[in-house]
């Protein structure tokens, strides 16, 4: 019989919406206790006078399937006449949408930010409106919003670098002012010390997991946890699976390939953040190179595809932390 495993899950963007889905469901399967998902809020930003939270609304959205599958972020079935209105003031941004549903969740947490409630105690009441099945924690209740120096100089917030400028615009740089003072939200280091297994979602390396894991505190509570740390790569055939991660990693000096992102990431035995990483069957060429860099490689399909395929892998991630 499977074990019931105690998971951390460190998770943004739409890969770790999907991955996140799954973990849910094989949990469930083993009749296992809920994960704690630790979401990043690197990409986060103030438009319009709103906090916006982009990863842990696409999280928390696709966990409630209230999520559009089909844009990857938003609501399902959103209008969007708030949006319009806003861009006849002249207010916000033309290229960014905002749904009218979705504004709904950036007015309510703006709301009891000004009441004075942290960012964690914000989530958690956005939480209680839909059975989960999972508990949510931001990274941080710091603001650490990213900022990427293109190549000519200028300094761009990660969402308009990201979503206006498709990632066209060469970066030399990803930044997040305020991380020095930031440390893990109420409950993150906790939930990392209590854990069996702790799960790298296979989101973007640098500006979904990087944020995480720069958090001053949160290297030092992953070193110190007795759970296996077992990651799943973003790449596949040596391609990203969504999203313009290759952008990124280039920009960083990291190849776009499975083995490359597990050695950016290192094994913990050198202090680094991994002790397993799995490899798509497409990259199964890789994985001696994975082992000699000191993380242990495991091949599984990584195609998810739905939610039950997203439990599968997330299965092979927990047989290969031994549970």
């Amino acid at each position: 019989m499977a074990s019931s495993p105690r998971v951390v899950v460190l998770a943004g963007g739409v890969g770790g919406s999907k991955f996140t889905l799954g973990v849910r469901e094989a949990l469930a399967r083993r009749g296992a206790p809920e994960a704690t998902v630790v979401v990043n809020t690197g990409d986060d930003l103030w438009l319009s006078g709103v906090r916006l939270q982009p990863d842990v609304d696409s999280i928390l959205y696709a966990l409630a399937g209230v999520g559009d599958t089909e844009r990857g972020w938003g609501r399902a079935g959103d209008t969007e006449r708030v949006n319009h209105e806003l861009q006849q003031w002249g207010a916000g941004w033309p290229w960014f949408t905002l749904g009218d549903l979705d504004l709904g969740t950036h007015l309510a947490r703006t709301g009891w930010l000004r009441e004075g409630l942290t960012p964690t105690l914000v989530l958690e009441r956005l939480s209680r409106r839909w059975p989960l099945g999972v508990r949510m924690l931001p990274m941080t209740d710091a603001e650490v919003d990213t900022y990427v120096r293109v190549d000519g100089g200028a300094v761009l917030h990660f969402q308009e670098w990201w979503t206006r400028h498709r990632a066209q615009l060469t970066p030399l740089e990803f930044t997040n002012p305020g991380m020095r003072h930031a440390r893990p939200a109420p409950g993150v280091a906790e939930a990392i010390a209590d854990a069996d297994v702790v799960l790298v979602a296979p989101s973007n390396p640098v500006v979904s997991i990087g944020p995480i894991l720069a958090v001053p505190g949160m290297r030092e509570a992953l070193a110190a946890t007795s759970a296996q740390v077992v990651g799943v790569s973003p790449i596949i055939g040596g391609a990203v699976v969504r999203g313009m991660a290759d952008v990124c990693l280039t920009a960083i000096g990291v190849e776009t390939s499975a083995a490359a992102v597990a050695a950016h990431y290192g094994a913990r035995r050198d202090g680094g953040v991994l002790d397993a990483w799995l490899l798509a069957e497409e990259d199964a060429a890789l994985a001696a190179s994975v082992d000699a860099g000191g993380v242990r490689a495991v091949v599984a399909p990584l195609w998810m595809r739905d939610a039950l395929a997203s439990a599968d892998i997330v299965d092979a991630a927990l047989a290969a932390a031994g549970h």
